[in-house]
């Protein structure tokens, strides 16, 4: 069952011969009845349009200062939240902790009863 299946040798091709037979006998049909001469030459391509260069950005003292003041809101949010987070898992952790001091002496003073 998971043994390879090996062609006889007389059916395996050889390594000039093609696996897709050649096609013969088609034709090829034009696509249009217009009847099209060789001896013209196809129009010319146009030149690529000149890229249109843009002004570099300049900034003004307002714009500056509003960058500058975007980027400090984003840090101060950014922040805050970061260090929501950090405080939630520290109650969480601190909770947690005295459950277990709870939970002990609870199981303890039952043993000794």
């Amino acid at each position: 069952m998971f043994t390879p299946k090996i062609p006889p040798p007389d059916t395996a091709p050889t390594p000039g011969m093609s696996l897709v037979p050649p096609l013969t006998g088609i034709t090829h049909t034009p696509a249009c009845n217009c009847h099209h001469s060789s001896s013209v030459a196809p129009a010319p391509a146009p030149a690529p349009a000149a890229p249109v260069s843009r002004p570099a950005i300049q900034l003004t003292p307002g714009s500056l200062l509003v960058a500058a003041a975007g980027g400090t809101a984003m840090v101060l949010i950014i922040g805050t939240v970061l260090v929501s987070m950090l405080l939630a898992t520290a109650i969480t952790a601190a909770s947690v902790a005295v459950c277990a001091v709870v939970l002990r002496s609870l199981l303890n003073n039952q043993k000794g009863n």
